[in-house]
């Protein structure tokens, strides 16, 4: 049994994932790994063949940056990285799963969210030490965007499902697709978009969101289908919102507390080595992807968010990560945007 193997650590429910020791890698090993890598990915690299060699060589440069993050752990809820199905990819392929489009100084961007949540920071000994939408059954399961660059409509649909529900009581999956084909420029389908402009542009096009049976995910762009018919549609209120809150933490958990998820962009670039534990470092380059925020925990020696990703259950913790609270760590503070339903 490989050194690998004996640090094995199961992260998620559904699927074995491995750490590495702190140990030399002789080439014999990184061959042994990564032929398992192969099998236990179903990946479909032809041993001899340059794409081979290539994949084994990034996968190498893989296991040494994981080894370099985690003999920086320094509690047992740290954040933990290791082997999973991005670990044949390069950082700069890895880019292709974080998706915002970079709007230039001149781009307006609704800002209500401080206005309406201003308060005292005293009011935070009311305020509950755990927080968990989920428990509540108002999220509807985590998604997989595939190669779909679309973090930013994902996010945002997928807190007007919550926000939906906790409105009228039932849960509904709405359509991502529609947002992709349909939402206005600068946003860009699967090519990437930005969230403030997307729930500003759900508003001021009044437009009705169709269910998500009615208007499935294809993982591509696609013309917008004005036509469909549904059940029931789905609209946000004018009280939208979107505002930064570096600094002003407390708000976001007032608003987690009382209200209901938030759509946040945040940098991913840290990501694509972690299997679980609460994200506290190695994470503050620029805003690059979009999640959605269902609740937090003040309850441990580390205060964290709960943070659905869009990257299928395989990531994480079954879909999910957990992110420092009061670092504005992975930059999860400053464009954060909530939304009613009507």
């Amino acid at each position: 049994m490989s050194l690998l193997a004996a640090l094995h650590l199961a992260i998620s429910s559904s699927l074995l994932l491995f750490v590495l020791s702190n140990d030399g890698t002789p080439s014999n090993e990184i061959f042994n790994r990564f032929s398992d890598y192969i099998r236990r990915f179903n990946k479909s690299y032809e041993y001899g063949t340059m794409e081979y060699k290539k994949r084994e060589s990034i996968f190498e440069q893989t296991l040494r940056r994981i080894e370099w993050l985690n003999k920086h752990r320094n509690s047992s809820q740290a954040a933990l990285y290791g082997i999973n199905r991005y670990s044949d990819l390069t950082p700069e392929e890895f880019k292709n799963y974080t998706h915002l489009v970079k709007i230039n100084n001149t781009g307006k961007k609704p800002h209500l969210l401080k206005s309406k949540l201003s308060g005292d920071p005293k009011v935070l000994k009311d305020l509950p030490k755990r927080v968990d939408w989920r428990e509540k059954k108002v999220v509807t399961p985590v998604n997989n965007q595939e190669n779909c660059g679309a973090c930013w409509a994902f996010s945002s649909v997928e807190t007007i499902e919550t926000m939906y529900a906790l409105k009228t009581g039932v849960l509904e999956q709405w359509s991502v697709q529609q947002v992709i084909d349909c939402a206005a420029a600068p946003n860009r389908g699967c090519g990437g978009g930005d969230t403030c402009l997307t729930v500003e542009w759900l508003y001021e096009s009044q437009a009705k969101i169709v269910l998500a049976e009615d208007y499935p995910f294809t993982g591509e762009t696609g013309e917008c289908k004005q036509d469909v018919k549904s059940a029931k549609t789905v609209s946000i209120a004018k009280n939208f919102t979107c505002d930064s809150f570096v600094g002003e933490e407390y708000l976001m958990l007032l608003h987690l507390a009382h209200h209901g998820p938030l759509i946040a962009a945040v940098d991913a670039t840290g990501w694509q080595d972690y299997l679980g534990g609460i994200i506290q470092y190695n994470c503050d380059s620029e805003r690059n992807h979009a999640v959605q925020i269902v609740g937090y925990d003040l309850t441990g020696e580390i205060p964290y968010y709960i943070v659905r990703n869009s990257w299928g259950t395989e990531f994480g913790n079954d879909g999910y990560l957990n992110i420092i609270i009061g670092k504005n760590m992975c930059r999860i503070a400053e464009e954060v945007s909530a939304v009613d339903v009507i």
